[in-house]
């Protein structure tokens, strides 16, 4: 279970991430009105973003919780091989041999 302090320093992250778009969009409207041209965003705001998507990581990793196996049938060792194929959505009832109220002919009686 994730406590209060490993969900903070996920929002921490989070904030200060959307800080440095911001920046970063402050500085190119700066350069806009000044006529100035883009060549590469301030040191500043490359660490922060940097630092930020870092402490994202690590709140991702502490919030989640533990991994499961990469092992495709690690949840189906368990099970025997006549279940692993049984799925009970596919399953119908009604067919058109309930309509008929007398029993059906088929075409070769029809020919007959």
């Amino acid at each position: 279970m994730a406590t209060f302090i490993q969900k903070s320093v996920l929002t921490i992250g989070f904030v200060s991430l959307f800080h440095s778009a911001y920046s970063a969009a402050q500085h190119r409207s700066y350069l806009r009105l000044n006529e100035l041209d883009f060549t590469h965003l301030p040191l500043d705001i490359l660490i922060q973003t940097i630092l930020s998507l870092f402490i994202i990581m690590y709140g991702v990793l502490q919030v989640v919780g533990d991994f499961k196996e990469i092992k495709a049938s690690a949840e189906l060792d368990n099970k025997s091989w006549d279940t692993f194929r049984n799925i009970p959505s596919f399953y119908t009832f009604s067919h058109r041999g309930g309509k008929c109220s007398t029993p059906c002919k088929t075409s070769l009686e029809e020919i007959e």
